[in-house]
């Protein structure tokens, strides 16, 4: 269990809520308690998603499907709301870990606990089976490890013969390397031998540590579970010959529950190895290979069964050319669905990628812990990040003071001052590292740094709340007092100053050039935003742009702004305000020339490269021209709380990272999903809080999670 985010809700039905239990593309799993002690897990939809009635009709389901389950070895549902304004459902709490964390924490289970698994699995799904419904995701993530046996949950996909069919074209639902081959090719037909199809990849899975058909992608994964011979090197001999029923392609041919009930129960209690067991001088069975007619990516034949022996000692398949692997699938898409198992096609070996990686000198996969107490100094962990000049990254932020770090091997070259910073690193310019210091509680600073040495070279006061920013000519600040813009050289001489406004006014810089955005009354967004060309002495309206409008950048010279589809206030949590139009100012003019979208967009918006890229909080990317407005992408990955994205234009990518220190690379043309890393193990006790950051030093990405700075290949996961 992990913290409460800020935003999330304290109660929900009346449960009081403890923390995180963990979260997917379409909801969050709360640990909630009731009035009299009772612990729940409450799962809550996401906001976008309570708004599609085909999603609502769909939770319905889920809840009516888990409540027609009861049994010893499933999470019975106590309570649900599925007409609230943010539908949920609280389900009895099992504590334990599920069999996917048993098995990284603790390896395949022993042959007794493999019997207990599969003899619980059998009652569930017998259970589940009783009243009509096919589980359609059993897979390790669902079930439960407790003491008195496994628990079967999440019933969000279940299917009944009485419900409405809510599988639509291009959604696959389920998880490729436990889904059965019909479900893959013909899911609106999956029928109970489906779930005993998934049993027997689990329990390869619980016996070996990794499923009979995975692969480096879903589609590989997919034409191994349609087509391909299952991987059961490792699995115990009393075990294989029920794991291969289990496994048949033909679901008439897989055992009924009865049977397989019986079978599992004819199998030792004891984990002691007798002669026909598998032991450590056994010799592993194999399975079959491949047809020869196999081939790579390259053309040349291959074995299917060719694999490379992993750090952990688990086999992978080599790639495989799939030819006739769309019209095998062309029914299901093999497009996996939002909050489901999400990955795009693996072109980790593109164009793009043929070419050798420019990295800083003697670049290696590195990480480096920024933090830095200080004694009597209250830590406060926020807006930690870096900026990146050469070969070289300048971090800094609440929790840690200005450190210069090589982009090679993550050393820290020197750190500056004793108190930790507000803020990250405003930029690099001319060998200096412009920086905030607050030396106490009503003073606020920039200081300029010598990039070489971290010497202070000057500094100046500047206002509290406003932020200072490079323009093409110098450093734009606003002054303690908010009467004036200041604009300093690279000396620290003061270039020139123009009035500022009787309205609340930012500086900024769009395209190089200064600016301010000001508008009437005490705080931002409360009214139109005038935009303020800014000069020496003088200050020139530009153009007036809508209530909250959204600053993004420049095209072509021209100033860019979303446009609100509404301006009124909304409290809610988790509330993304949606954006109909990009607005495009002419700065000779003021001119403003409207594009609409082709629909009202949320989330983050970036713009890169003409580019604009809206960023969900669940996860979703979408790509927009900032020339035309048109959609040139969208993709719905599973990862949560990504950063704004970093482009590498030469490799035609688009990388992004999350709390926790995942990597995700997207194609930039297409949003195909390229590769994605795993999370960090341990980025710290504040990565919940930290906002996530991604950046490239040539084409290295570097990355911060927590209070960790991390850097890693753009050739993605090792």
């Amino acid at each position: 269990m992990t913290p409460l985010n800020t935003g999330d809700p304290e109660s929900i039905g009346g449960y009081t809520l403890l923390g995180r239990l963990g979260a997917g593309g379409m909801g969050v799993v709360y640990l909630g308690v009731s009035a009299s002690g009772r612990q729940v897990a409450v799962k809550l939809v996401r906001g976008p998603y309570a708004q599609e009635e085909e999603f609502r009709t769909r939770f319905r389901q889920e809840i009516a499907a888990a409540r027609r389950v009861s049994g010893a070895f499933t999470a019975p549902v106590v309570d649900a709301d599925p007409d609230a304004d943010r539908p949920w459902m609280a389900t009895l709490y099992v504590p334990g870990l599920n069999l996917a964390e048993v098995v990284e924490k603790n390896g395949p289970l022993s042959r007794r606990e493999l019997r207990a698994l599969g003899l619980g699995l059998t009652e569930a799904l017998r259970d589940i089976h009783r009243v009509g419904l096919v589980h359609r995701d059993l897979k390790p993530g669902n079930v439960l490890m407790t003491e008195d046996g496994p628990r079967v949950i999440d019933f969000g996909i279940s299917r009944a013969s009485d419900s409405q069919n809510l599988t639509t074209t291009g959604r696959m639902i389920g998880t490729p390397p436990f889904m059965s081959p019909e479900q893959l090719a013909s899911p609106r037909d999956v029928t109970p031998a489906s779930d005993v199809f998934s049993l027997g990849s689990l329990l390869v899975f619980a016996a070996v540590g990794n499923g009979p058909f995975d692969a480096d992608s879903p589609y590989i994964t997919g034409y191994q579970v349609v087509h391909g011979t299952p991987d059961l090197d490792g699995v115990p001999e009393a075990l294989l010959g029920i794991v291969e029923r289990c496994l048949d392609k033909d679901p008439a041919a897989r055992p009924e529950l009865t049977d397989l009930h019986r079978m599992l129960q004819a199998l030792p209690e004891s984990d002691a190895v007798g002669s026909s067991e598998t032991g450590p001088s056994a010799q592993p069975r194999r399975r079959p290979a491949a047809p020869s007619s196999t081939t790579t990516a390259a053309g040349a034949p291959a074995d299917a069964d060719t694999g490379a022996v992993t750090g952990t000692g688990k086999r992978r398949r080599a790639r495989m050319l799939l030819t006739g692997l769309g019209a095998t699938l062309a029914v299901a898409g093999l497009c996996i669905g939002a909050g489901v198992y999400m990955s795009g096609s693996d072109t980790t070996a593109s164009d793009a990628t043929a070419r050798a990686a420019s990295l800083p000198d003697g670049w290696r996969p590195w990480r480096t812990k920024l933090r830095y107490d200080v004694k009597g100094v209250p830590l406060d962990y926020s807006s930690p990040g870096c900026v990146a000049e050469g070969s070289a990254l300048f971090c800094g932020g609440r929790g840690f003071t200005t450190a210069k770090v090589d982009a090679a091997s993550g050393r820290i070259l020197w750190r500056t001052g004793t108190r930790p910073q507000g803020a990250q690193p405003i930029g690099v310019r001319d060998g200096l590292v412009y920086v905030y210091e607050e030396p106490d509680d009503n003073t606020r600073r920039v200081v300029a740094l010598d990039a070489g040495t971290g010497h202070r070279r000057w500094q100046r006061d500047i206002n509290r709340a406003e932020k200072a920013v490079l323009y093409d000519g110098g450093l734009l600040t606003l002054s303690p007092d908010s009467s004036w813009f200041v604009a300093y050289g690279p000396s620290g001489k003061e270039l020139w100053r123009a009035p500022s406004l009787d309205e609340y006014c930012t500086p900024t810089a769009l395209g190089g050039v200064p600016y301010a955005l000001c508008s009437e009354g005490t705080e931002p967004g409360q009214a139109p935003v005038d935009l303020m060309k800014l000069e020496p002495g003088s200050v020139a309206e530009t153009a007036t742009l809508p209530k909250k409008a959204e600053a993004l950048g420049a095209v072509g010279g021209e100033p860019l702004f979303l446009a609100p589809q509404t301006a009124k206030e909304v409290y809610e949590a988790g509330y993304e305000r949606p954006y109909n139009a990009l607005l495009r100012v002419a700065p000779d003019t003021g001119r403003i020339r409207r594009i609409p979208l082709a629909r009202p967009l949320t989330g983050a918006a970036t713009l890169v490269d003409g580019v604009v890229y809206f960023v969900r909080s669940d996860g979703s990317v979408t790509a927009v021209s900032a020339d035309s407005g048109t959609q040139l992408w969208q993709k719905v990955t599973d990862v949560e709380s990504l950063s704004a994205p970093a482009v590498a234009a030469t490799y035609k990518r688009v990388y992004f990272s999350n709390r926790f220190g995942r990597l995700l690379a997207l194609d930039s043309r297409t949003g195909a999903e390229i590769w994605r890393t795993s999370a960090l193990d341990d980025p710290g006790d504040k990565a919940q809080d930290y906002p996530p950051r991604v950046l490239l030093v040539k084409d290295a990405i570097v990355a911060t999670a927590g209070d960790t700075a991390f850097s890693r290949s753009p050739d993605g996961p090792a």
